[in-house]
């Protein structure tokens, strides 16, 4: 089975970057955008997990030609491919609002 480590700041930008995909998505409405959201931090969390838990990194079981990857890896592409598409999509569809103009932020009185 092969392995590669990680250093540590990937497995912090990969949190950050989870906690922030769970976080801010959501808000934009698209079912799509939520679930590729929700596959590509669940794929990011599991790799932290895996890195942590094994000894000489993260392991990648699954093989095709000369690229070795696991299921986290599967999870963050399929994710990131449904975050993208499903907010090109979301973008198309709500592309009328795009010219609304966006309310300025009320100053305290």
């Amino acid at each position: 089975m092969l392995s590669h480590e990680r250093a540590p700041l990937v497995y912090a930008c990969a949190i950050a970057v989870a906690a922030a995909l769970l976080v801010l998505t959501p808000r934009i409405g698209a079912p799509v955008v939520s679930v590729g959201s929700g596959l590509a931090a669940g794929g990011a969390v599991a790799t932290v997990v895996c890195g942590l838990a094994w000894r000489g990194g993260v392991p990648n079981p699954l093989t095709r030609g000369d690229v070795a990857f696991n299921l986290a890896d599967v999870a963050i592409a399929v994710g990131v491919g449904l975050l993208i598409g499903g907010a090109l999509l979301h973008g198309w569809r709500e592309r009328d609002r795009l010219l609304e103009a966006v309310d300025a932020p009320r100053e305290s009185e």
